[in-house]
């Protein structure tokens, strides 16, 4: 294995840990890493393998904590957004677009980290909104779970039912969004098998042992968890877009 393949390797065991605590993260984390090898347009086709595997996984594990309701509100609109995305995915990427998501990533964390966020309610009736344009933004860069984590956090979920709504929304998106990759990029994504399969594994691997870690955070500190990774995503973005 080259240097290169065990350096993403590790990287999807942190990314499906991480993922397991904060409800996101596989594609936020990955794809900027595979970009560097195969360039960011394919990166968010493969990556979505192995994030759509190990969200499947991780999903079925918290099937009964899964809130419905805000299931039902996200999922759809997020399938909406997700499936038009990654149509808007076979243009070349927006430089704004980037730049744009990266700093909603830092305001809403930084809403999250001083408690202002408390201030702010989406309410169930608006969170559609909030999940079609994470399932646009999923399908079109590969990074969805901060904008809908950022809206989650004002539902007052407990974090088995946070992480099992937010994945299960994740699945809805990948499903929707995994067959125009496939349409489109098909020759390209199977000359990646091999590293597809690494990080399909690799991602599961790193599921489980975040599943292991997540009954040990405390719900007092989840959401400051999971608003410090929204953080640093939202400044690996923008750094990303500056390159």
């Amino acid at each position: 294995m080259t240097d290169f393949g065990l350096i993403f390797s590790f990287f999807a065991i942190v990314a499906g840990a991480i993922a397991s605590v904060a409800g996101f993260g596989i594609g936020s984390i990955l794809t900027p890493i595979l970009a560097v090898s195969i360039g960011t347009k394919l990166a968010v086709s493969a990556v979505c393998i192995p994030h759509l595997a190990a969200s499947f996984w991780r999903c079925w594990l918290l099937r009964q904590h899964i809130d419905k309701k805000v299931l039902l509100n996200f999922g759809i609109t997020s399938a909406v957004g997700g499936f038009a995305g990654a149509l808007l995915h076979a243009q070349a990427q927006s430089y704004l677009l980037t730049v744009l998501f990266g700093s909603l990533l830092v305001l809403v964390s930084v809403l999250g980290l001083t408690g202002l966020d408390a201030k702010l309610r989406f309410g169930r009736k608006r969170s559609g909104i909030a999940g079609a344009v994470s399932g646009m933004l999923g399908g079109m860069v590969g990074n969805q779970g901060g904008i809908r984590s950022a809206a989650m956090l004002n539902f007052n979920l407990s974090k088995e039912a946070f992480v099992g709504t937010a994945t299960a929304i994740g699945v809805i998106v990948d499903l929707a969004r995994l067959p125009v990759y496939l349409a489109c990029e098909a020759k390209e994504l199977f000359a990646l098998w091999p590293s597809i399969v690494m990080a399909t594994a690799c991602t599961l691997l790193g599921t489980f042992l975040g599943m292991k870690l997540l009954i040990h955070v405390p719900q007092k500190i989840f959401k400051k968890v999971v608003a410090s990774i929204i953080l640093v995503l939202g400044f690996a973005v923008l750094l990303r877009g500056s390159v």
